[in-house]
């Protein structure tokens, strides 16, 4: 009877103790599965290349994820970091190159900008009582705007002595993983060996107690949020140094994947729980699951949804973590290192085990009779004229009878950068990318070239690297011939509002200029008003409709792509097409449509399904050593209401 309850005993603690196990190390596990799937999904996910990847890829979000990480052990929450690492970039950039400071000091002064955000941020939440949520969102907006305001919103090229942080040692091995993995080890000795990481445990445990125990709550606070920022200034100069330009539109939305990777690691929003570790480990499953996804040609709007399912079950598992009394994710350690070191251990052995085993069934397989296949990287799919590019393309490679995945960068440089380095990594035939920013793109583009893989460029040119072709039309002619036609439909006399891109773009850069320059021969035109409205119509039909009221009596309308031009017509509502004359470009679907109503008085179409379609057959010839023209121009055309009908896009 004793033997039968000793057994009973012992099963059950067993099964106790591995229930515990997984509870306590469920970012580790999750890890573990992770890169097992992906591993038996994708032959090309195995490689030292894309492991690299997946290094640099995480290196960013890891960074500012360790200064979150200070915060949210804490009970706080800073929304900022990544409007921050931004500025921070953007001020190094312009001091060094603007302003002729030594790079040293510019580098001590970009470091500076972000433990001067932080500061404030932490001031305004333990003197100025503000919710940290309130406080942190308010440095957000502040920070972004004086990036923008810097910059003049464009792109400053990085200093070479500091790019190098985007370069690799010894040809092979990433300096932005070695940096990710300093800050880590810093992250961790401030949280397990200093007073002052007690005292972030101590405030998020209970901030009451904390401070009646003779913590210095308010102080102790100002510190947190200042290495929230130093770490934020820290992630952005590596950020910037990848992408070789500090583009001030960096980094936005990046603060929600820190939080993630913090949250994913196994600390809890409500404070008193986090480590370095779990930390790191959010950050690499964020990172692989981007990479896999991509490897794996799964649509980027996807990736949203299984990334937010990611994070849901993260929270979840926090909760029934805690419900189940499971250790305490701390850094200061409870006599457990040595068998926590053990299942670290014991887990890299399984998954090398599992891995390897995935990675033989690949190795058996032959590409042998598979389909040449193509990688496209489009700057975003959120507009409809890159949407017309996909399509354009897909209907090309299926004709072709070649295999296509494309790719969208949501408008992130460094996104965009990524998936380049993915289909590097999968050693695809040719690769097209639709740069996000021409200059931005240079570092990833030169890694295509060293792995000598065709790289085609659509609609936008990629600086300072070698391509096969560029298939594009002219944004710059195109912005003249806009400025024309309207100048000529408003007899030569007006005011104009003009309703620019994204700042930063490339594209709005050159549509600008363009529409400046083509200006210039109509002094009767006046320029009363420029302001971006991001590509959006939405955002084009609020800008509009605030610029009406400073300016009620405009004539013309100048926006920089269509989507824009159809928020201003809802503006404008009756005075469009009849008082007020409005321009759009890229020749969308809507805005023919617009057109034809007479309410959009022209569009410069670009004809984009074409753009696609030639961008696929250029890739193909070289993928396959034909010759091919470096440059293809496809025509733009100023379509109006007497010349829509004929027009085919």
């Amino acid at each position: 009877m004793a033997t039968d309850t000793l057994k009973s005993t012992t099963g059950a603690s067993g099964a106790s103790g591995l229930r515990r196990l997984l509870l306590d190390n469920g970012a580790l596990t999750a890890l573990i599965v992770l890169v097992i799937a992906m591993s038996a999904l994708s032959g090309d996910f195995l490689t030292t290349d894309n492991l690299l990847n997946v290094g640099v890829q995480a290196a960013v979000t890891a960074i500012l994820a360790f200064g979150v990480t200070f915060v949210i052990v804490s009970a706080g929450i800073d929304l900022s970091v990544g409007s921050v690492a931004a500025l921070s970039a953007t001020v190094l950039a312009w001091s060094a190159t603007s302003e002729g400071v030594p790079v040293v000091l510019a580098v001590l002064l970009a470091v500076a900008t972000g433990i001067a955000c932080g500061l404030v941020n932490g001031f305004l939440i333990s003197y100025g009582k503000l919710p940290p949520f309130i406080a942190t969102l308010a440095m957000l907006s502040v920070a972004r705007g004086l990036s923008l305001v810097i910059s003049q919103g464009s792109p400053i090229a990085f200093p070479d002595s500091v790019s190098h942080l985007g370069d690799t040692l010894g040809g092979w091995l990433p300096v932005p993983v070695l940096v990710m993995v300093g800050m880590g080890l810093i992250t961790a000795f401030v949280l397990g060996r200093t007073y002052i990481g007690r005292s972030m445990y101590a405030i998020g445990g209970n901030e009451e107690a904390a401070r009646l125990s003779g913590l210095r709550v308010k102080k102790q606070k100002l510190a947190i949020y200042a290495f929230s920022g130093l770490f934020a200034a820290a992630a952005g100069i590596v950020l910037a140094s990848r992408l070789s330009s500090a583009q001030p539109q960096a980094a936005q939305g990046y603060e929600l994947d820190a939080i993630a990777a913090v949250v994913i690691g196994g600390a809890s929003l409500a404070g008193g729980t986090g480590k370095a570790s779990g930390t790191l480990i959010g950050a690499l499953i964020l990172a692989v699951l981007r990479n896999g996804l991509n490897l794996l040609s799964v649509s980027a709007f996807w990736q949203q949804v299984v990334i937010g399912v990611v994070i849901a079950l993260a929270v979840l598992l926090d909760t029934v973590r805690r419900k189940a009394g499971a250790t305490p994710v701390t850094a200061s350690g409870t006599g457990n290192k040595g068998r926590q070191a053990a299942t670290y251990l014991l887990a890299a052995v399984v998954a090398a085990a599992i891995v390897g085993a995935t990675s033989f069934l690949h190795s058996g397989s032959s590409d042998a009779g598979k389909s040449q296949k193509i990688g496209l990287s489009l700057s975003t799919l959120n507009n409809p004229f890159f949407v017309s590019i996909r399509a354009g393309a897909q209907a090309e490679a299926e004709k072709l009878g070649v295999d296509l995945t494309v790719t969208d960068a949501q408008n992130d440089a460094s996104q965009q950068a990524n998936q380049l380095e993915n289909f590097t990594s999968s050693g695809l035939g040719t690769i097209i990318v639709n740069p996000v920013d021409s200059d931005a793109v240079t570092p990833a583009a030169k890694a295509v070239n060293k792995a000598d893989i065709p790289l085609v460029a659509v609609d936008r040119a990629v600086n300072n690297a070698t391509t096969a072709a560029l298939v594009a039309s002219d944004n710059t002619t195109g912005g003249k011939l806009a400025a024309k036609s309207l100048a000529e439909k408003l007899g030569g006399k007006g005011r104009i509002v003009i309703l620019q891109g994204q700042a930063g773009t490339s594209a709005s850069r050159e549509r600008g200029a363009g529409f400046a320059e083509g200006l210039k021969a109509y002094p009767g035109i006046e320029v009363v008003a420029k302001q971006p409205a991001d590509w959006d119509r939405t955002k084009g039909l609020d800008v509009m409709t605030n610029l009406l009221q400073a300016n009620p009596d405009v004539s013309g309308v100048f926006a920089e792509n269509d989507e824009m031009a159809l928020g201003a017509i809802k503006a404008l509502g009756s005075k469009a097409g009849k008082s007020v004359q409005v321009i759009g470009f890229d020749g969308t679907d809507d805005g023919l449509k617009a057109v034809k109503a007479g309410t959009l008085y022209a569009s410069v179409a670009q004809q984009p399904s074409e753009l696609g379609r030639i961008a696929v057959q250029n890739a193909v010839k070289a993928a396959e050593g034909e010759k091919v023209a470096k440059s293809v121009m496809v025509p733009v055309k100023v379509v109006t209401k007497e010349n829509v009908a004929g027009f085919t896009g």
